[in-house]
């Protein structure tokens, strides 16, 4: 898949404190000439620090950039299940402890040692994207689930 300009794609942050985040933005301009791995973005969610009403704009390498992935319908998750949750503006990756009530789920993140709660709205199969396809973490081999 090509990533063209107004594209939606999934930024990877590598900043600490936000590693295994990803964070819907559009592409607003393509890869310049002279370097060919960088895109300049315009998130969706998040905003500039100095215009609190102007969405942030940044070039991010193209590394760094993925389609965004197609939603997989389930009907709840199972424990040490490997889901993204909607937290602080962007899609963490995390795994499944417990259930909570009837559509509530706890979830830990190896990144930050946290765990929270999140409804089955705010979750969803984690999917790595990987040789121009999308994997489901189902047929994943993550470390910490052994």
């Amino acid at each position: 898949m090509t990533i063209q300009v107004g594209d939606l794609v999934e930024i990877s942050s590598k900043e600490d404190g936000y590693l295994g985040s990803y964070y819907v933005a559009q592409v607003v301009s393509p890869k310049p000439a002279k370097n060919k791995n960088k895109f300049t973005v315009e998130y969706q969610t998040l905003f500039s620090e100095k215009d609190h009403q102007k969405r942030l704009r940044e070039v991010v390498h193209a590394a760094d950039v993925r389609p965004c992935p197609p939603p997989i319908r389930v009907s709840g998750f199972e424990v040490m299940e490997v889901v993204d949750a909607y937290y602080e503006e962007g899609w963490w990756i995390g795994r499944v402890t417990g259930r909570v009530g009837a559509d509530r789920y706890s979830v830990y993140f190896d990144s930050t040692g946290d765990e929270f709660e999140y409804s089955r709205c705010d979750l969803r199969i984690h999917q790595e994207w990987e040789d121009g396809i999308w994997v489901p973490s189902q047929t994943k081999n993550y470390g910490f689930l052994a």
